[in-house]
């Protein structure tokens, strides 16, 4: 743990609502829970190349991309899935001050790490998105064949089936991936973010 003690806050000259002002639209971190498989990289980065389309400021941290450059030496147990978080939370938050709306993709399974990330924001840039699909159907889609290595127990604490996954309780969007085309998705995505006045 760092000492604190003998370390300042600088204030920056140029505000996230300068630069909100200057892009000509708000920031807000769009954080994409769910299970493997559920589809979260993929609406993620759909709503990601929309906004782009539009102008808007945007981009996309994955949570496996993410793992092979800041976050590479974490492993899966409990601490180090709530280390993983922390740390994307404080990178999207990041993002955020400088404007940008910020889609990430991660797991994140835990509420109180999802709570935590969400502490750091000021009411309404962290939204909430839980990509809501069967275990099931997760299993079925398995694009990584995740699923099938633990059930094998190849992969140890793995989520959903060794290793809990805590659903959101309120969350600002649900996605019901099982149910809706990715286009229904980044559209509903889209009118959200069009009615708080974001984009």
């Amino acid at each position: 743990m760092t000492n604190t003690s003998n370390i300042t806050w600088h204030t920056a000259t140029v505000t996230k609502s300068n630069r909100r002002i200057k892009n000509g639209h708000g920031s807000s971190v769009l954080w994409f829970t769910g299970l493997s498989g559920s589809g979260k990289s993929t609406i993620a980065n759909a709503v990601s190349n929309e906004l782009h389309r539009q102008g808007i400021n945007e981009y996309v941290l994955d949570g496996d991309n993410i793992r092979h450059g800041l976050n590479r030496d974490l492993g899966f147990s409990d601490q180090d899935r709530t280390e993983n978080i922390r740390r994307i939370g404080e990178v999207a938050k990041l993002f955020v001050d400088s404007g940008t709306v910020v889609t990430t993709a991660f797991i994140s399974p835990f509420r109180s790490d999802r709570d935590q990330v969400r502490d750091l924001f000021e009411g309404g840039e962290f939204i909430e998105v839980f990509v809501d699909c069967p275990l099931e159907e997760c299993e079925r889609r398995d694009p990584k064949q995740l699923y099938a290595k633990a059930r094998r127990g190849e992969i140890k604490e793995f989520t959903g089936i060794n290793s809990p996954y805590e659903t959101p309780e309120r969350p600002e969007i649900t996605i019901h991936s099982d149910l809706l085309t990715v286009k229904d998705a980044v559209e509903q995505i889209l009118k959200y973010l069009q009615e708080k006045n974001m984009i």
